[in-house]
Order: C-alpha cells, then sequence, then structure tokens
C-alpha cells in the first residue's frame, strides 16, 4: 500500500469510519472505531477510570449523541471487540484483508467537544481568557500539524492585544 485509503463519508454519521493509513516507517494501520473512551488518558484497550466514565454519562449532550445515532453507535462498540467484524469493515476497502493479517495496536484517544443538544463542534474552537487563548476542540490529528491552523491561532491570538 502507497496511499492512504479512506471511506466515502456516511453523511449520517459525523465519524470517518476504518481506513487504512501509511506510516512514517512504512507500516500499516487500520482503524480507528468511533467509540467513547471512558479513561480521558486510557490508551489501552478497555482503559477505565470511574471519574471520567462517570463524567461522560452525566452530560446530556452524550445521551442526545447516542439516542440520535443509537444503531450506529451499537455497531461501532460492538466492532471495537469483534476482530471479524472490524476486519470485514476493512474488507469493504481492501478485499484482501485476512483476520490473521490484523495485529493489535495501541489505542489512541481522540478529543472530540460536543454541545449540550449532542451534536459535535465541527472546528477548531477558541475559548479566550485574560492574555490566555485556549483551542479546545482539534477534531482531526493531522489538522493540528496544518500551518493553516497555526497562522488562524496567531490571529486569533494578536487580535487579543497583550
Amino acid at each position: 500500500m502507497r496511499n492512504l485509503i479512506y471511506p466515502v463519508p456516511d453523511p449520517s454519521f459525523p465519524f470517518l469510519g476504518v481506513h487504512f493509513t501509511r506510516m512514517i516507517r512504512g507500516g500499516v494501520e487500520a482503524g480507528p472505531n468511533a467509540v467513547l473512551a471512558l479513561d480521558r488518558e486510557g490508551y489501552r484497550r478497555g482503559s477505565f477510570r470511574l471519574r471520567d466514565a462517570a463524567a461522560a454519562a452525566g452530560y446530556p449532550g452524550l445521551w442526545r449523541f447516542v439516542f440520535r445515532h443509537r444503531r450506529m453507535a451499537a455497531y461501532e462498540w460492538y466492532r471495537s471487540w469483534s476482530r471479524a467484524e472490524f476486519c470485514r469493515s476493512l474488507q469493504r476497502l481492501v478485499p484482501a484483508v485476512e483476520p490473521d493479517d490484523l495485529v493489535p495496536g495501541t489505542a489512541g484517544v481522540r478529543a472530540q467537544a460536543m454541545r449540550p443538544d449532542g451534536r459535535l463542534v465541527d472546528d477548531f474552537h477558541f475559548v479566550k481568557g485574560e492574555r490566555i487563548l485556549h483551542v479546545v476542540n482539534a477534531p482531526s490529528p493531522a489538522a493540528t500539524a496544518s500551518l493553516a491552523i497555526g497562522e488562524r491561532i496567531v490571529a486569533e491570538a494578536a487580535g487579543m492585544g497583550g
């Protein structure tokens, strides 16, 4: 594989779906699944922290989101634990992939801001304080390295005065 392979986005669901990413050292990673992290810094499969899980469960926007996308949310959860189903999803993009080709990798946590009505914040969101600028939503890891985003942050900070 020489390129990234992405599915056609499903406009009814706000996540990308599984895809293939060529790594800098030549390997290929497949993923991700869109599953609620029950540990804000849980970089292992099944990571759980009661405080973080309770905070998520107490947020009304989460329940509105889950209700709105209940079938896809249930499927994503199932696929995250089923190697066979995860492989079937990958085979829609690359039919030659077999379950034995898959090696468990590391988990990642994607920060995603959500509004109280359950809608996701689609882009970077800035919160300004006194002499401080917080970037509180960075939905794409690739975008965090973008020069255009850096320029926008500089412009936002410059507009704050000093």
